[in-house]
């Protein structure tokens, strides 16, 4: 096992790098994104994937699944960096410093070409919160989504807010970007069912039958889904409400969307 390189001054050219992809242009120009936890490196591990960097506290000291989790990233040629509080505190969320944080390469998937019976996808059109997105990739990876499409212009899922929301599920569930053309193309192509949330839905989401391969459809904070998007959907869906509101918090409808629509997937609790 190669020895870290120690770092102690916050002018350190690595340590500048690392605190420079808090901003996304730097994350689209290098291709990379910070995640922040051990719990959350080692969610990824399980999925096969290590980072770039990681960034541990100097001389601390860490049980005994950590060390041997950082024994073996050394040994997959991740560069470890022993560094002072000071710099760690620079480079940590300031809410929720952490001891430990990697550098990892961001990973885009392709559009599915060929969806396989059982699956389901969710598209996203036009959401702008990283919270609601990160919360939504958490939700999808515990409904068993096969993967996440991002349409139009949307907030950046490599953020360290939306990263964070994850709790991990950012390395286990796919996550690709389309414009509005392609994706509207996807859907007339689509060989299951699209489903669409929308207020002028005439279908409660409770009842409507999800074919697979499903592809569900939201539409962004706000506005929600463009004319164009619903009118290319083959079914709308409406969440009813008992209240005064008409409507809820994107991650909180699509995780009751997700939910029905994979309801006879997930396990029976016994």
């Amino acid at each position: 096992m190669t020895e870290p390189l120690v770092i102690t001054s916050l002018t350190n050219a690595r340590v500048k790098a690392i605190r420079a992809l808090d901003m996304r242009k730097e994350r689209k120009e290098t291709g990379l994104f910070v995640a922040e936890g051990a719990s959350v490196l080692m969610t990824a591990s399980e999925q096969g994937v290590w980072p770039v960097t990681i960034v541990a506290l100097n001389g601390a000291d860490v049980a005994p699944p950590v060390a041997a989790y950082l024994k073996k990233a050394a040994a997959k040629g991740t560069e470890i960096l022993a560094v002072s509080t000071a710099v760690l505190e620079k480079l940590s969320h300031k809410d929720n410093p952490q001891t430990l944080l990697g550098v990892f390469c961001q990973r885009w998937a392709e559009p599915p070409k060929r969806p396989e019976k059982s699956e389901t996808w969710l598209a996203l059109e036009e959401i702008r919160d990283p919270g609601n997105l990160g919360t939504i990739i958490r939700t999808a990876d515990a409904t068993g989504v096969s993967g996440i499409i991002l349409v139009g212009t949307t907030c950046d899922p490599w953020s360290r807010e939306c990263v964070r929301a994850t709790m991990g599920s950012i390395f286990a569930v796919p996550v690709l970007r389309m414009d509005h053309d392609g994706f509207r193309a996807l859907l007339k192509d689509w060989p299951g069912d699209t489903v669409g949330t929308h207020l002028a839905g005439r279908e409660d989401f409770r009842r409507h039958v999800y074919r697979a391969p499903a592809l569900v459809v939201m539409g962004g904070e706000g506005p929600g889904l463009t004319e164009e998007t619903a009118r290319a959907c083959r079914s709308l869906v409406r969440i009813p409400m008992a209240g005064r509101l008409d409507s809820l918090n994107l991650a909180v409808a699509t995780a009751l969307v997700l939910y029905q629509a994979q309801s006879a997937r997930l396990p029976e609790i016994r």
